[in-house]
């Protein structure tokens, strides 16, 4: 394993960012001022459902966004680099993969069919000024195999030689082995069992500590977060609606929607009837409302400002949390 990085991890400052995409309705918002600060050397976790913007935010942070998608609000600053929504050509190209290491959803989508994992790599190593091949050959192999795979194998497979879950720690290992010092896994767990899952989560916290990483991690799987993350935020609807430290947020959830999320959660023992899904269905595109709380339509403290105003996201100690029925309640 490579020695950690002596630098200090980078913050990321997320600030006031919308993403829209064209539609024959016009464009609509799938991100809506959305501000998030990911702080030095943390892990943060952002869960909610399929549909809720995560992975648009979360391509947000390397300005991946394609079309019909496009930033049109709003900032994504990080140390050492600037706003990255600014960037493009060159300079934005190399900001991947050497400051901004990304695994993607589906990984098998970011490996070439026509070369072996190992040509990847070293093409990766090449465009990214990396001297030491050997040495980054060997570093892959290491990861590879502390994630339970024989590492000189699978540099030598092509992609339709290994299974989904280890196309996904390939992928793992491609975001991680360049150094990057920002990190984003977009379900990193996703198609794995759960041995293998519980270890990807380990390596991720140990790689994270060993090399000083700043970390994002995108989950519909409140699990996930709790066994990794600092910090975690809640998405719905493509707002933000309640951050806070991990385990203040599971702990003693504020918003309605963190709340129903965790009741959803089945129990291993006891009553499995204890378990109570959310009633309706999270919004659309289409169907997300252009005022008011996007949570209403499936909220039991629904009130009547929550149909016309959106909800500011106020600050309550370390926990910010966009909800008129807890802005009440607090000033109760």
């Amino acid at each position: 394993m490579a020695q950690a990085t002596t630098g200090q991890a980078p913050g990321v400052r997320v600030d006031g960012l919308t993403v829209v995409y064209k539609t024959p309705a016009g464009e609509l918002p799938a991100v809506r001022d959305v501000s998030l600060t990911l702080e030095p050397g943390s892990i943060t976790g952002i869960v909610g459902e399929s549909g809720s913007g995560k992975s648009t935010l979360a391509l947000s942070l390397l300005n991946a966004v394609q079309p019909p998608g496009r930033i049109s609000a709003g900032s994504v600053e990080i140390d050492g680099l600037g706003d990255v929504v600014g960037f493009e050509g060159e300079r934005l190209r190399k900001a991947r993969g050497a400051h901004i290491g990304y695994v993607f959803q589906a990984a098998q989508n970011s490996l070439n069919p026509l070369k072996t994992v190992g040509k990847q790599l070293l093409d990766l190593g090449r465009s990214h000024g990396v001297e030491d091949r050997r040495g980054l050959l060997r570093e892959a192999q290491e990861l590879l195999g502390r994630m339970g795979l024989d590492g000189a194998r699978v540099l030598d497979s092509y992609q339709h030689e290994l299974s989904g879950g280890m196309r996904q720690r390939v992928g793992i290992m491609l975001a991680l082995v360049l150094n990057a010092q920002v990190v984003v896994l977009d379900e990193p767990t996703t198609a794995l069992d759960m041995i293998t899952q519980a270890n990807i989560l380990k390596i991720v916290r140990e790689v994270h500590a060993e090399r000083g990483l700043t970390t994002l991690v995108i989950t519909h799987d409140i699990g996930v977060v709790a066994e990794v993350a600092d910090r975690l935020a809640v998405m719905y609807g493509g707002r933000l609606v309640e951050q806070g430290p991990t385990r203040q947020v599971l702990g003693d959830p504020r918003h309605p929607y963190t709340k129903g999320l965790i009741k959803a959660i089945p129990r291993l023992v006891g009553d499995i009837d204890q378990a109570r899904a959310l009633p309706g269905r999270p919004p659309t595109l289409a169907t997300v409302p252009k005022a008011g709380c996007v949570f209403r339509e499936r909220c039991a403290l629904r009130m009547d400002i929550c149909d016309t105003d959106d909800p500011a996201a106020v600050a309550h100690g370390p926990r910010i949390v966009a909800c008129h029925a807890v802005k009440v309640k607090e000033h109760a």
